[in-house]
């Protein structure tokens, strides 16, 4: 009888573990796609090309903007690009970056509904960023 039970306990914990695979998996493609359907994602050295031209948007919070960002980029918070999405000029490119790329992909499909059609997105993110970067002196 404990054989069976313990046998019948592995079974759920791999259906568990399986159905978590299953979800981060859909929720990386649903990802992927929104990344390259709404916008172009560039390397570091095009993004580093292009954004001397275009408007630079870190999607991160406030506090991660302090501790350290792209040089030249303004921080919009994704929480808050619904309300002030108009402080960004649908004219000009806008290139996106956040930690990693997901919160940008939401950000780019965002603004393309909003017609925004020159939106890029750093392949990467800020984590993988080996440009310049500056940091509020009073962050932790």
């Amino acid at each position: 009888m404990v054989l069976g039970s313990v046998t019948s306990v592995i079974t759920n914990i791999c259906w568990v573990i399986i159905a978590f695979a299953i979800v981060w998996a859909v929720t990386w493609a649903v990802n992927r796609y929104r990344m390259h359907h709404y916008a172009t994602v560039l390397d570091e050295e095009k993004f580093q090309a292009g954004m001397r031209k275009a408007q630079v948007i870190d999607v991160r919070s406030g506090a991660d903007f302090k501790k350290g960002h792209i040089l030249g980029a303004r921080s919009l918070p994704y929480a808050f690009l619904r309300q002030q999405y108009g402080e960004i000029r649908p004219d000009l490119p806008v290139y996106l970056y956040d930690a990693g790329t997901s919160v940008s992909a939401q950000a780019a499909k965002f603004l393309s509904k909003k017609g925004f059609k020159k939106l890029y997105i750093l392949n990467g993110g800020y984590l993988n960023w080996h440009g310049k970067t500056k940091k509020d002196k009073y962050a932790d």
